[in-house]
């Protein structure tokens, strides 16, 4: 008898819920609701250059295929910013246009990462990259860093997950969930160990301009030969739902990751291809200090209501709660949320942090965000 056909074992064991399998319950709710569990924004992208702001007649062939490595005005755009933002000389040849940072890290890990090989991942993570990773059968390691207290107990913690089937290491600063900001000492003793130990180093940017304490250090500048660093418009500049975002790195590297965004997405969505050329060379920079502000500021009043240190970056509070479950664990305490109309992301979604929860304070208008707040200190008795 023919076998019948199967699945991937390392995609069937994947959780299809990303953040919370209470989420769809939340619409039939009444009253005001708090979905604070999206991490997303508010905020429409700057005007003019939103959709509706783009027209065939203007831009002929808007909706046909863009080319694979992206629209050479946006490249040479990217290809300016990158160069003003970190000093480390890039060319167009460094640089492909992709379906969002998620199509980046997709292409990255396609094209650097062989079945059974391991991908180290400081955590608490985007809980996409251990999905990313999986899907193209690697094996994701985390490498929990919040209790690190300085870089050398950093590169230790990796070190010791650091095994022969290990080729990359993956950091992400300003950091979701936590909105801790790596010091620049963290990233240049990594930039270091990943040099020393033979390891690609993936760098994901996506907040870079949300900081709100500190300064962000851009990994490629300290290890250029080996660092790909990803790149969106999605949280730069509220363009989640244009799916459109870079990759920058090696050019060698780069080419065969051209080769895995072909043989998957083809090619960034053109009119969104567009609007993030008119982003950067437009309003964009006063788009992301009016949006920073506004965070800054949600964030800090966000974690002065909670009792916890305000976030250094991103848009994430990452809070341990511990302290106030009961019998039925965290699921529990997220029932408790979803009975008052409020959703948190639980923190096993991140890594291995079973008594964690995060919400993001952008994903609403501000005043809106402050009263589910207000919601989750009353469960958390604060």
């Amino acid at each position: 008898m023919p076998r019948h056909p199967s699945y991937a074992p390392s995609v069937s064991g994947m959780s299809s819920s990303l953040y919370s399998a209470l989420a769809e319950r939340l619409a039939s709710r009444a009253g005001e609701v708090y979905p604070l569990h999206v991490g997303d924004t508010w905020m429409e992208p700057p005007e003019g250059c939103r959709m509706e702001d783009f027209r065939v007649a203007e831009y002929p062939g808007m909706h046909r295929y863009a080319p694979v490595q992206g629209m050479p005005g946006l490249l040479d755009a990217i290809v300016e910013r990158v160069r003003a933002k970190t000093g480390v000389a890039t060319e167009r040849s460094q640089v492909l246009v992709t379906t969002g940072a998620t199509g980046a890290l997709g292409a990255i890990i396609g094209g650097l990462v062989a079945p059974g090989e391991e991908v180290l991942i400081l955590a608490p993570y985007w809980p996409l990259i251990s999905g990313i990773v999986t899907a193209f059968h690697g094996r994701p390691v985390p490498v929990p860093f919040l209790d690190c207290d300085g870089p050398e107990a950093l590169v230790a913690a990796v070190r010791e997950r650091l095994t022969e089937r290990g080729v990359a290491l993956y950091l992400n600063t300003p950091n979701n969930p936590s909105g801790r900001v790596l010091p620049r000492v963290w990233v240049e003793a990594l930039a270091e160990l990943a040099r020393r130990e033979g390891l690609w180093l993936l760098s994901d940017e996506v907040y870079e301009d949300y900081v709100y304490e500190g300064e962000h250090t851009y990994a490629r500048e300290l290890a250029p030969e080996r660092t790909l660093s990803s790149y969106s418009f999605s949280k730069g500049y509220g363009m989640a739902g244009n799916r459109c975002g870079y990759v920058v790195g090696p050019e060698d590297a780069v080419a065969q990751l051209r080769k895995v965004s072909t043989h998957s997405f083809y090619s960034a969505p053109t009119a969104a291809q567009l609007a993030g050329e008119r982003v950067l060379r437009g309003p964009g920079e006063a788009w992301v200090a009016m949006a920073s502000a506004s965070y800054r500021d949600t964030g800090r009043k966000a974690a002065a209501r909670l009792g916890v240190p305000p976030p250094e970056g991103s848009t994430f509070l990452f809070l341990d709660v511990s302290a106030h479950l009961d019998e039925g664990g965290l699921p529990g305490l997220l029932e408790r949320c979803v009975e008052r109309n409020l959703l948190v992301s639980p923190g096993p979604s991140f890594g291995p942090f079973p008594h964690h929860i995060r919400l993001c304070f952008t994903c609403s208008p501000p005043e809106v965000v402050l009263r589910g707040v207000e919601v989750l200190a009353g469960i958390l008795r604060r």
